[in-house]
């Protein structure tokens, strides 16, 4: 095939990994928060599932180190519109906290919320299957403070609003209860492939 230099006459080609309307940030990752940065540590942080489930329990860090650990390569991306590819988290998968206190057969959706108070909804099918994660480190390092550390919750296949930072735990609910940025306007489920960014999309 012969192909002239400089030619530009046909659009480019997405990228099939990108979701609609996002940009590839690079080396980049903005640091956005609907709070301040709470300085915390690993000593302080625990972890809760409550709500809907047979047995309700609380973590400490300790005892998560004594969990197995999985991890998480691939993108996240931001419902400000940037995409961040070949990220690598590590943590534990959130399968072993919920298979530990075992949902109710009602149960549909949880809250998540941080240390902070910040809270946001999911459906119970987005946390199991292998497809989320409570995170503690980022490319083999102890996770930033401004990035959610010591631990967040990590859901990549969704906006990554829906990745609470600074987790504290997650109510087990038999219906939806929207969280911080879906009463303010922003789509109560978020997958960016079907860029649902705001309510209505």
């Amino acid at each position: 095939m012969h192909v002239t230099r400089g030619f530009t006459g046909r659009p480019r080609v997405p990228d099939p990994g990108l979701p609609p309307g996002q940009y590839d940030a690079g080396d980049t990752w903005p640091v956005l928060s609907a709070e301040v940065t709470p300085e915390s540590s690993p000593a302080d942080w625990t972890f809760r599932i409550d709500g809907l489930v047979a047995a309700p329990r609380t973590w400490t860090w300790q005892e998560v180190d004594e969990l197995p650990a999985s991890a998480y390569e691939g993108a996240i991306h931001c419902v400000t519109s940037w995409s961040k590819f070949g990220v690598r988290f590590g943590g534990v998968s959130l399968d072993v906290f919920l298979d530990a206190v075992r949902p109710a057969e009602s149960a549909t959706h949880v809250v998540a919320y941080s240390h902070t108070g910040y809270t946001t909804n999911l459906p119970l099918a987005d946390l199991t299957g292998g497809r989320a994660w409570i995170a503690r480190e980022y490319d083999g390092r102890p996770l930033d403070p401004e990035h959610g550390g010591p631990a967040r919750l990590l859901v990549p296949h969704l906006y990554f609003w829906k990745s609470a930072k600074w987790i504290a735990g997650i109510r087990v609910l038999d219906h939806d209860e929207p969280g911080f940025w879906e009463q303010n306007g922003y789509h109560d489920r978020g997958d960016p492939w079907e860029e649902q960014r705001y309510a209505g999309d």
